[in-house]
């Protein structure tokens, strides 16, 4: 995957029950291939998966590298990820995609980021919908409005 010309897939993408685990694979098959551009692996929502999965991203990488399909990863991930119960799984994909900043310095980042793509999407909370704004999805205006300072 080349993500200097195209974008991995969004976080809202389950693989396995699980958010980001596709994106992750993505950016990890990039960063092996030389062609990550601007995408960063492990970043910070990477390392937040692989501690609820029991899994270091050295792990990670190397089954990336040994297994060519999603199908091959997945299985490996399945076999060595801590299990979790479905509804643990699903508090956890939500908690997730719904994250925002979390500290001052991130919401300034975050402004920041927000403002260069749309500022009128004062909607916009979560890091997930903000990827996806970035990277050209339809992210559905929110009723609720916040505003960073």
């Amino acid at each position: 995957m080349d993500l200097r010309t195209e974008f991995p897939r969004s976080m809202k993408v389950r693989l396995g029950g699980y958010a980001h685990l596709g994106r992750m694979i993505d950016k990890c098959r990039a960063v092996l291939a030389g062609t990550e551009g601007e995408y960063l692996y492990p970043c910070p929502m990477d390392e937040r998966l692989l501690e609820f999965a029991g899994i270091t991203s050295d792990q990670f990488t190397a089954a990336v590298k040994a297994n060519a399909t999603d199908e091959g990863i997945l299985a490996w991930f399945h076999r060595h990820a801590q299990p979790h119960r479905p509804e643990e799984l699903e508090d956890w994909n939500q908690q997730l995609l719904a994250r925002g900043p979390s500290s001052p310095e991130s919401a300034a980042k975050f402004k920041k980021y927000l403002d260069a793509i749309d500022p009128s999407r004062t909607d916009i909370t979560a890091w997930s919908d903000l990827q996806d704004l970035e990277e050209g999805r339809i992210v559905p205006q929110r009723t609720s409005v916040t505003h960073f300072s």
